[in-house]
């Protein structure tokens, strides 16, 4: 009897799910650094606009995000996140 050959048993199947799956990883460390930064922000009583919550949402790097969440931490308003004149160093 011949083997069946299913196709989400085929080796490409694997390969596109483990693809899916780091893509869904990289969606949840984006999502999970845009809220944190958010978070920070209200945690200190610092308003943050509309303006501001779609940009730090929308951001797809996540070494920026990053960046913004250190900015959170001292800021005075949600804009100086994106002051590129304060350099983290």
């Amino acid at each position: 009897m011949a083997a069946v050959q299913y196709f989400w048993r085929h080796p490409l199947a694997e390969q596109v799910r483990e693809e899916g799956r780091e893509e869904g990883r990289e969606q949840g460390r984006l999502e999970d650094r845009a809220g944190m930064t958010l978070r920070i922000l209200e945690w200190r009583g610092i308003p943050v606009p509309d303006f501001v919550r779609e940009r730090v949402q929308g951001c797809t790097d996540l070494r920026q995000l990053g960046v913004w969440a250190r900015r959170a931490l001292h800021a005075s308003d949600a804009a100086e996140l994106f002051d590129d004149e304060r350099g983290i160093r």
